[in-house]
């Protein structure tokens, strides 16, 4: 399952925030409810018109865009530092 088949971003749907496609119900909705302790059953009561691929395709999203945005970070950080030698 690709998260791109799930999820959209477009700058006039919800400020430009990832959705699930078709939708206005933004990635983070879904991780908000997810960390408030919902189950994907809940979220799928409440929302019927997702899926349980379309929750999951959430979680991916979030993963690798927090796994990019460290990436990026690192490497800004990382430039000019001089490796650490001695006992750490």
């Amino acid at each position: 399952m690709s998260w791109r088949n799930h999820i959209a971003q477009n700058p006039d749907i919800m400020l430009g925030k990832p959705v699930i496609k078709g939708t206005r119900i933004t990635v983070e909705l879904i991780l908000e409810f997810l960390g408030a302790g919902w189950t994907e059953a809940e979220l799928l009561c409440s929302y019927p018109h997702i899926k349980a691929e379309d929750i999951r395709a959430s979680l991916t999203f979030a993963a690798k865009s927090i796994r990019s945005s460290w990436r990026n970070s690192y490497r800004k950080t990382a430039r000019g530092r001089k490796p650490v030698s001695g006992n750490c």
